[in-house]
């Protein structure tokens, strides 16, 4: 049996000199086999690689959220300020008219199904 071992890590900058990062390794177990076909052996490389580098890509661009984080126990989306560091207590405030066309033409861009996404990771239907 052959192990291969594949991590890929990222981090990308923010407003206010802030940055957010993510990073996963994986571990697999090949036929001992592919030592003798290098081909093939860098096939599963890449496919691995790019199992990584594409799961932390969602991560950090809001399209993945592990199910133990969609809740906070009580049904709603858990809140913070915005830094990581939530502040104890749930504050809401409604975006403006063009934050909300802003975020709009941002999901359109990217093909987001806007609706679904905030209904998922934020527990609302608009993004107003």
């Amino acid at each position: 049996m052959l192990k291969l071992n594949c991590g890929f890590t990222k981090k990308v900058g923010e407003a206010n000199y802030g940055s957010r990062g993510a990073s996963v390794a994986l571990e697999l177990e090949l036929e001992s086999e592919l030592i003798g076909d290098p081909d093939k052996l860098k096939a599963r490389i890449r496919q691995l690689f790019l199992l990584a580098k594409t799961s932390v890509d969602e991560e950090l661009n809001g399209l993945t959220l592990p199910a133990s984080d969609q809740h906070n126990g009580n049904s709603h989306a858990p809140c913070g300020n915005g830094n990581g560091h939530g502040n104890g207590h749930s504050t809401h405030r409604l975006a403006t008219a063009s934050q909300a066309r802003a975020i709009r033409a941002i999901a359109g861009r990217q093909r987001f199904d806007l609706e679904q996404l905030l209904g998922n990771r934020f527990g609302i239907a608009r993004p107003e």
